[in-house]
């Protein structure tokens, strides 16, 4: 293939020819686009020299530094964090890889240089791994890439005393008692890595091209069987998320099959950590036809995209915070426009500068909240940096295994202050709040804290916590919890997620007794006697009569103080609900006494009817009991002496939907 270069890694031509150390993978576009991308994987033959470059600067910045005590090797004051310029995607994560690799190793190199009677740097440390990773053998040269004098003097040196650092690596094995250099690692960092290298790959459909069918059709030309959960993985098997209706979970085996689909090279399947749709489904269902969201963190923009597929369809608007530059702002416009995504707007101030009352989010009804945090629960770290724009210093942390608590500290007081923030917005209803933690002081006690504060305005209702809803086919046991949680495991990255909504209005979440105690209180239900729910089968059984004469006063009367308590419906207990609907059901043959028999539900013949329905002068007094309008409070003492005494003759029977044979006996 002489010519075609990739524009993610350029090769040299020898290189491309070279079958043993390079696997191709292209991924067409079937649009016809002139740009076809190539994701070329290359053996461990050496990188360009600016790949080692940047590897070493994050190196620097990422390094273990050692007690007093115990400090061998000094890298000089560290300089303010440089600046780092990656030609492309490939470049930018091998130079991760390269530095995550040197850091592991650190102790290692360190040891195999000063036995070499060779001075580490960070440059030298880096390149010596890749040296040692290739077997002590030569790197390739690139043509086409401009030569770092550093890097090849540097190179030039390694190589020249490549026996003696071979040497020195087997006198390191021996002292360790190690097969190979993964040994030399700690036991939960072999653990972790073997877990990072296992977890299932989580991918979103993006509704915006294409649907869920088409996704299982095409997957099923391509050889994939769908199959029940992870535990029935085998093979070119795949399944769908049991929270996300959305999210299919694929071996990982299978990355780099699925990377070459034209379904990730058209945007139709995008590869995410499920922590992110969690939370995005968690946003989502919270909000109706109309309502605008904002998102207070620009991280991954496929977190947007996502948020964006699921609102396509219901007007909604989402405001992306804190997109500073220009150049960022037109590279975000082009990503969304290639996925589809058309109702996102892009704010450059900070979340925490905006104001509670701008105008632009007076109709923004949910704010999704990913702040930045110690991400100690996600598997793969370096997916998590180049997605989410992460801090490098993930990798030590994770390498470390805990978080210094200054850092601790320092990153839990920004998100309570974020928390505290969107707490602010008078128009928001609730709040999303998803981290990658597995610190209780970046999880709950920051959430608890918040609540706490009470920093609402006082016109408006408190926050409190809800059990989070994502889709319908989630798992309904695990939104039993207020919060919700995933431990890091070999099927899952960490994930923690709190949902806080407004509290309803008082009038709404008043209970059953409390309203008909209010309403007798008020002399509206005077031959109502209020019982216990305890006593409601009882209370079924002895008032079924009563209901029957007076029940056509009733429900005017508990109308009437419904309206003027101003209740619109009662949401928050079941109860109430059940208690006016019962009062209804007795009541419905009284709204309908002057409808003719014969439109019943279910017709009753004339003989089984008792002889005292055919005495037609009774059904004047009867119209006129339902015609008439309710009457007005001032009229209670005359309201009081009315009594329906031949409803309950003629009527219960026909209201019956289903007449049994002691039904229609006379009483």
């Amino acid at each position: 293939m002489p010519g075609s270069k990739s524009d993610l890694v350029p090769l040299h031509e020898d290189v491309i020819n070279d079958t043993s150390d390079l696997s191709e993978m292209k991924i067409s576009d079937e649009k016809g686009s002139v740009e076809k991308r190539t994701m070329t994987l290359i053996e461990k033959n050496g990188y360009h020299d600016s790949v080692y470059i940047n590897a070493a600067k994050i190196f620097q910045g990422i390094h273990t530094d050692k007690r007093k005590d115990r400090i061998l090797v000094r890298y000089g004051d560290d300089s303010p964090s440089p600046t780092l310029t990656f030609k492309d995607e490939y470049s930018q994560r091998v130079s991760y890889e390269l530095a995550f690799s040197a850091l592991k190793y650190q102790d290692l190199l360190e040891e195999i240089l000063l036995d070499s009677c060779a001075y580490p740097c960070h440059l030298l440390v880096v390149m010596l791994y890749d040296l040692q990773h290739r077997k002590f053998q030569a790197r390739e040269i690139f043509d086409e890439e401009e030569p770092v004098a550093e890097v090849r003097k540097i190179e030039r040196y390694l190589y020249s005393f490549r026996t003696k650092l071979a040497a020195a690596l087997a006198r390191c094995r021996i002292r360790h008692d190690a097969l190979s250099i993964e040994y030399v690692l700690p036991e939960t960092t072999r653990k972790q890595e073997q877990r990072a290298a296992a977890l299932p790959l989580c991918v979103w459909i993006n509704i915006l091209k294409i649907n869920l069918e088409d996704v299982f059709m095409d997957l099923k030309k391509k050889g994939f069987t769908r199959v029940q959960s992870v535990s029935d993985f085998d093979g070119y098997t795949y399944c769908m998320d049991q929270h996300c209706h959305d999210v299919l979970v694929f071996p990982s085996s299978l990355k780099e099959e699925l990377l070459s689909l034209d379904l990730f090279a058209d945007c139709k399947l995008l590869l995410q950590d499920k922590s992110r749709s969690l939370a995005v489904h968690s946003a989502q269902a919270l909000l109706s036809t109309g309502d605008d969201i904002v998102v207070a963190h620009v991280g991954s923009h496929l977190t947007i995209a996502h948020m964006s597929a699921l609102t396509s369809h219901s007007m909604s608007k989402i405001f992306l915070c804190g997109v500073k530059s220009p150049a960022k702002a037109a590279e975000l416009r082009s990503l969304f426009s290639h996925m589809g995504c058309e109702n996102i707007y892009l704010l450059h101030e900070d979340f925490t500068e905006i104001e509670p009352t701008d105008p632009r989010l007076q109709n923004a009804k949910v704010i999704l909240l990913l702040p930045q945090c110690s991400a100690l629960g996600v598997g793969n770290p370096i997916d998590f940096i180049l997605n989410e724009h992460g801090d490098a210093g993930l990798l030590r942390d994770l390498f470390q295994g805990f978080v210094s608590e200054d850092k601790l500290n320092i990153l839990a007081e920004r998100q309570l202050n974020e928390l505290r923030h969107a707490m602010k917005f008078n128009k928001v209803q609730a709040i999303v709040y998803c981290t990658c933690s597995v610190y209780q002081e970046e999880n709950e006690l920051v959430v608890k804290k918040a609540l706490e504060s009470g920093v609402e305005a006082s016109k408006v209702q408190p926050y409190r916590l809800i059990p989070p809803v994502f889709s319908t086919c989630s798992n309904t046991e695990a939104s039993t919890e207020m919060f919700f949680k995933i431990e890091p495991s070999e099927i899952s990255s960490g994930c923690f997620l709190a949902v806080l909504e407004r509290e309803k209005e008082s009038s709404e979440s008043v209970s059953a007794k409390d309203v008909l105690a209010r309403a007798a209180a008020k002399g509206l239900l005077d031959s109502i006697v209020v019982e216990k729910p305890k006593e409601e089968k009882k209370k079924q059984k002895v008032t079924q009569r009563r209901g029957n004469i007076a029940g056509s006063s009733i429900e005017p009367k508990i109308a009437e103080f419904l309206h003027h308590q101003t209740v619109p419906e009662v949401k928050a207990e079941v109860s109430v609900s059940k208690a006016v609907s019962n009062i209804q059901r007795k009541n419905v043959s009284r709204t309908h006494g002057c409808v003719p028999l014969k439109q019943s539900v279910c017709p009753v013949p004339d003989t089984a009817l008792p002889k005292a329905v055919k005495h037609t002068s009774r059904l004047p007094l009867t119209r006129k009991a339902c015609e008439r309008p309710p009457l007005a409070r001032k009229a209670h003492p005359e309201r009081t002496r009315l009594v329906l005494k031949p409803v309950e003759i003629v009527f219960p029977p026909v209201a019956t939907p289903y007449v049994s044979s002691q039904g229609n006996k006379a009483r």
